[in-house]
């Protein structure tokens, strides 16, 4: 009886997870808004306090930071089975449309309608986005110095982007919060004994440390092991992907086909760890499903290991005070970085002119106050891009 209740739990984890990944534009800022209206404040699988722990794990581990939100909230609802199906729905998607990007790329890249479409979706993500920090401020923004962390993180993204940047401002603002923190009342109730999983752990090191070693032995090989290394080693989401896969494929691939597949990411739906598929299908022509299949497993398998490792003893932890408060600071911080994201790149790349500003205000009216569904406003944006082109 429980494998069935298990196993329908993970068909309904996989079809919302599946419409999130057929809808969810703008990147892992947007995710993060997608899955709170989605599974906080709809369906109620999680609490907000409970959904914001999550979202700290994330910033503290490499991978995916909004695919392993995802997974997290699928292990939660059904176990191993629920995160996998997570997974599968949100990536499969963005999967299926950069795989066929990569072998028919000639028929998309002058088509005027496609590229309206995804210019509507663009303004879309700014809405998300926008909605998700006011949302998540409202949440986690309650006191003035929480309010200021987030104002100090986006200040300090905003003028000095970066990777080491943003790991710094984690850190402080947990340091902070160890002090000065006022953690909901909710996050300090009694928890059992926490505990790391270590077979996961001990998976994760054997496979970063293993596999170079063979990376010369197959084609297969050489490419699971380039992206799994990519996953293991990426802070702070997809667009820090970019930097580290150049290095990694450094002259296996042409910088315009990887700039091709890696703005092409930026426009379809779901995690732009996605790009790996693209990525794969280029790198193995002849084998490209097969090689699409192998990148996209080797670049997200290193996040879920360590969401598996440590995600109950970061619950478990979560219960102590002072790393209740660091918990607090840091999702203070959180939303100073979907702040910070929201004007860039979210917004520098989607507005251009005074007609767009009147749309993401329309957009939001209708999003937050409204309260339409997200499908439809998706709708909306798309057809009013490809209404825009075509007059």
């Amino acid at each position: 009886m429980k494998d069935r209740v298990k196993i329908k739990k993970s068909w309904d984890v996989l079809r919302h997870f599946f419409l999130l990944g057929c809808t969810s534009f703008g990147g892992p800022a947007a995710h993060i808004g997608y899955f709170q209206k989605t599974f906080v404040e709809r369906l109620q699988w999680v609490d907000m306090p409970a959904y914001g722990r999550l979202v700290a794990l994330s910033q503290f581990l490499p991978g995916p930071g909004s695919s392993q939100v995802g997974f997290a909230l699928g292990l939660q609802r059904a176990g191993l089975l629920g995160g996998l199906a997570a997974f599968v729905g949100f990536t499969l998607p963005s999967f299926i449309l950069l795989y066929c990007l990569a072998v028919f790329s000639a028929s998309f890249s002058d088509n005027v309608v496609f590229n309206g479409v995804t210019q509507g979706l663009k303004l879309l993500a700014v809405v998300v986005v926008a909605d998700a920090v006011l949302s998540m401020s409202r949440s986690f923004c309650k006191e003035w110095s929480s309010r200021l962390i987030a104002v100090a993180t986006a200040s300090v993204l905003l003028f000095a982007p970066g990777l080491w940047t943003q790991m710094l401002v984690l850190l402080v603002a947990a340091i902070a919060g160890c002090f000065c923190g006022h953690p909901a009342q909710g996050t300090l109730q009694k928890s059992h004994r926490p505990y790391v999983s270590w077979l996961p752990l001990i998976i994760f090191m054997l496979l970063f440390v293993g596999l170079p070693f063979f990376a010369n032995q197959s084609e297969v090989a050489s490419l699971f092991s380039a992206f799994y290394q990519s996953g293991s080693l990426v802070f702070g989401g997809g667009h820090v992907v970019l930097p580290l896969l150049q290095q990694m494929l450094d002259g296996n691939i042409s910088p315009d086909r990887f700039l091709t597949g890696y703005a092409a990411a930026q426009a379809v739906p779901g995690p732009m760890f996605s790009l790996a598929a693209f990525l794969g299908a280029e790198l193995t022509p002849e084998t490209a499903l097969t090689g699409a299949l192998i990148a996209t497993a080797g670049i997200f398998l290193p996040g879920f290991l360590l969401v598996l490792g440590f995600q109950q003893a970061w619950q478990g932890l979560a219960a102590n005070p002072c790393i209740a408060g660091a918990v607090w600071g840091v999702n203070a911080a959180v939303v100073g970085l979907l702040l910070a994201a929201l004007y860039q790149p979210v917004f520098t790349s989607a507005v251009s002119g005074w007609i767009d500003v009147l749309l993401v205000i329309a957009g939001f009216i209708v999003l937050n106050r409204l309260k339409w569904p997200v499908l439809s406003v998706v709708a909306i944006f798309a057809l009013t891009g490809a209404g825009r082109v075509l007059l």
